[in-house]
Formats: C-alpha cells, structure tokens, sequence
C-alpha cells in the first residue's frame, strides 16, 4: 500500500473516529437541555412531529450510530426556546 494512502486512510478513520465523538456530544447535549426543559423524551419526541420517541431516545445516546440531523437540532432548539449553537457545545473535530 502507498504511503499517501495509509496517511488518508489514518485521517479518515480519525475523522470518523471525531464525527462520531460529535454525534455522541450533541446527543448528550440534547438530552440535558431537555431535562432542563422537563420534558420527556416522548414529549420532546411529539413536538418535534415525531409519534415514536425512538428517534430522540436513540439519538440521546447515539445508539445503533442513530444521531440528530439538523432538521431535527433546529425544531428541538425552537422546541425548547434556545440557540441550536447550544447543542454543539463541547464537540471537537480536530485531531
């Protein structure tokens, strides 16, 4: 294999390695301001138009890779009355 090869298949797995880090902070960042909301997760879950609340409690803690995308950051920021920037909070994506 060719040096420039491995090099980018190093970055690319670091990058997969932070992407998914990401994922996992915003879930948690999710879940606290929602707490801090009082709401559940099925609350949460239906004010954002969703009737099963596995797309919230999955994403919460990134399970099966499930995670937030931004349709859903931006309806539960509006949801809960906060910048969406709120939920990035804490994610890093340099190595």
């Amino acid at each position: 294999m060719k040096k420039h090869t491995l090099e980018r298949t190093a970055k690319d797995t670091l990058q997969d390695i932070l992407l998914e880090n990401a994922h996992k902070t915003i879930g948690q960042n999710v879940k606290k301001a929602r707490e801090q909301a009082g709401l559940t997760q099925a609350q949460l879950s239906a004010a954002i138009g969703h009737k099963s609340v596995s797309v919230v409690s999955c994403a919460e803690i990134h399970h099966k890779g499930q995670h937030f995308n931004i349709e859903h950051l931006l309806k539960i920021a509006s949801v809960l009355g906060i910048d969406a920037k709120e939920f990035f909070e804490g994610v890093k994506m340099k190595g």
